[in-house]
């Protein structure tokens, strides 16, 4: 079995155990980049996030980052207690601390702050926010096509927690990916609630058919900032593209797959459930998409 590789791997970078970290608006060394444990995002996962990444000197889309994080925030009830500007600095801030320029990923996480005592109530979280910006010199290392396993665990309905919500409670997209990697598999294929195939347990999912690339209908899954753009080179390059419902067998008999995630862009998917998908590499459709996705990056 070929060793597991990830959406999120990337090359080993010695500047990382000199990252210099946000907190709560000071720029601190890694060791020090601390929280407390009666913090709501460690005890509970009461919190929002994102993942952006720099792209010679510009930070991709980052007012759409913005809001997006601004939307689930105000879903979830919590002060952000800084406008969208304020934390377009305190980005701009840490990049600068950290002399970056390109190749670089931030993890952007605001949780409802410490608690008062050690359990649920949002009641009890009464100093206001924390707010930490994780940036790390990242560039993906993918060395050959992902696999995937689909898996019982299912992206919900909106009622119970609503799956395009960027929350810190990662749980169910966790255990997914266990039981993918359980299956020999190295991420999971996750179904929606009516059994369409729907996304995986850390990025959105594609298939490529007959010249045409289909994704889920998006009411099960992240509404994904590169998700989005795919869509949109589409559109603009006269690929025919849906946003439907669709099922395993459409997605063992597709000519390609990828992924989508604002780390990796577009990753190709070489086996699902053990059936090689095309010729098992990355597929022409797969790779026109990466140069015209590289090409909005840069004229935006």
């Amino acid at each position: 079995m070929a060793e597991h590789v990830s959406t999120h791997a990337a090359e080993e970078d010695a500047r990382n155990e000199r990252i210099l970290i946000y907190v709560n608006g000071r720029i601190v060394p890694k060791a020090e980049a601390v929280v407390s444990v009666y913090d709501s995002g460690f005890m509970l996962g009461d919190g929002v996030w994102e993942g952006i990444r720099l792209y010679e000197g510009k930070w991709a889309f980052i007012d759409e980052h913005m809001d997006r994080l601004f939307e689930a925030a105000k879903a979830i009830d919590l002060d952000i207690g800084m406008t969208k500007e304020q934390v377009i600095s305190a980005v701009s801030e840490t990049q600068k601390a950290n002399g970056m320029v390109s190749d670089a990923h931030a993890r952007l996480m605001v949780t409802r702050g410490v608690k008062t005592r050690p359990f649920q109530n949002p009641r009890l979280s009464q100093q206001g926010p924390t707010v930490a910006i994780i940036m790390e010199h990242s560039k993906p290392k993918i060395p050959r096509p992902i696999t995937l396993a689909t898996v019982p665990h299912l992206r919900g309905l909106p009622m119970t927690q609503d799956p395009k919500l960027n929350s810190h409670s990662k749980l169910n997209c966790i255990l997914a990916c266990i039981a993918a990697q359980k299956a020999g598999a190295d991420e999971a294929l996750m179904l929606d609630v009516h059994g369409f195939v729907n996304t995986t347990n850390a990025c959105n999912f594609f298939i490529v058919r007959k010249g045409a690339v289909w994704t889920s209908t998006g009411d099960y899954c992240m509404n994904g900032i590169t998700r989005g753009k795919v869509i949109e080179v589409c559109h603009e390059a006269g690929i025919p593209v849906y946003e439907r419902n669709f099922s395993l067998v459409d997605t063992y008999g597709a000519d390609e797959a990828f992924l989508t995630g604002t780390f990796g862009a577009q990753t190709p998917v070489g086996m699902i459930d053990g059936r090689q998908i095309g010729t098992g590499q990355m597929g022409p459709m797969t790779e026109r998409l990466r140069a015209l996705y590289k090409a909005k990056v840069a004229a935006s």
